[in-house]
């Protein structure tokens, strides 16, 4: 059985001591499509990998809401207002649930949230770019949402039962936020030419950080085989990648506005689109910090955090003593 809780060194020490006959056994449970749960024993390595990635998803979720929450008060209308306070509201809620979901892992929620804090753990690139325009809304729930459900909706069958589970609801939450930001190009597409600009715009700054969103390509992808073998990833980055663009391209026909690159062109023989080369280096300084909004982020979800101290207190304290009376 593992063991939730354990200290870095007991888990070091059950590494050390995982035999090939528990690993084949392992493997084979993943290759018969079972799901593992949090009890269930585990190599130290899926652990840790799954930790790592559950806790950037929720991470990504908690940081993602600054970005529009920015245009709460600033949305065209009362009923954009409140579409996008439930979109907002939404991504609280799968950082919870991915946090829950981490912490059957045996990490605590205060270790994730302070990994964070302190910038040793990562979340997702997409949400160091800024928010300009009402039509940046749009683009985010049009593509980066897009993006995330493509990578999203397979891990619905990610081999980590607690992971999968949570995955159900928030791809069907995401669903309703891509249809959002869609709907939201759409109407600019369709209203005045300053209008029709905006959203040529958005799609302009945010194309190419949406591609990176499924991370480097399979053949400099440190985690993806082994994720793939596993099963807890279903398709690697590029077949990803691929799948989106093939969708996003006739997409942005349909709204009159064009990808902002001179290299995409179908490939009759295969029918996916060829798109020209990603700027990875872009990628690599906005994940080492050196995004446009990178501090920002953090500077805000740090303060945040301190401002929320006496109500972690008052429910420690409230806690304590409903412990106490039932003790009693």
């Amino acid at each position: 059985m593992y063991t939730q809780g354990l200290d870095q060194g007991g888990r070091d020490q059950q590494a050390a001591v995982e035999t090939a006959e528990q690993l084949a056994a392992f493997q084979k449970r993943i290759d018969a499509e079972e799901k593992i749960e949090a009890k269930d024993w585990m190599p130290e390595a899926y652990r840790r990998t799954l930790v790592r990635q559950i806790s950037q998803h929720a991470h990504s979720e908690i940081i993602g809401m600054q970005p529009e929450g920015n245009w709460l008060t600033r949305a065209p209308s009362l009923k954009r207002k409140a579409i996008l306070l439930a979109k907002v509201q939404d991504e609280a809620g799968h950082g919870l649930y991915l946090y829950s979901a981490a912490e059957t892992l045996g990490v605590s929620r205060d270790q994730m949230v302070a990994d964070l804090l302190s910038g040793k753990a990562k979340y997702s690139s997409i949400f160091n770019y800024p928010t300009l325009s009402w039509a940046d809304i749009g683009a985010i729930g049009w593509l980066v949402d897009g993006a995330a459900i493509m990578n999203q909706i397979p891990l619905c069958r990610c081999s980590y039962g607690p992971y999968a589970r949570a995955m159900v609801r928030v791809c069907k939450e995401e669903s309703f936020h891509q249809r959002q930001g869609f709907d939201i190009m759409l109407n600019l597409c369709r209203g005045t030419d300053r209008q029709k600009a905006m959203a040529q715009d958005a799609l302009n700054r945010w194309w190419w950080p949406s591609l990176m969103m499924f991370g480097p390509n399979d053949s400099e992808s440190t985690h993806s085989a082994q994720s793939m073998a596993w099963k807890i990833k279903r398709f690697s980055n590029d077949e990803l990648r691929q799948k989106f663009v093939d969708v996003t391209v006739q997409q942005a026909a349909f709204l009159g506005i064009s990808v902002p690159d001179d290299d995409l062109k179908l490939d009759e023989a295969s029918g996916h689109y060829n798109y020209g080369e990603i700027d990875w280096q872009e990628f690599i300084d906005v994940i080492a910090g050196n995004g446009p909004c990178n501090q920002q982020r953090l500077d805000k979800r740090r303060r945040a955090h301190d401002d929320g101290d006496w109500v972690r207190e008052a429910a420690q304290a409230y806690a304590n003593k409903q412990a106490a009376r039932v003790a009693a």
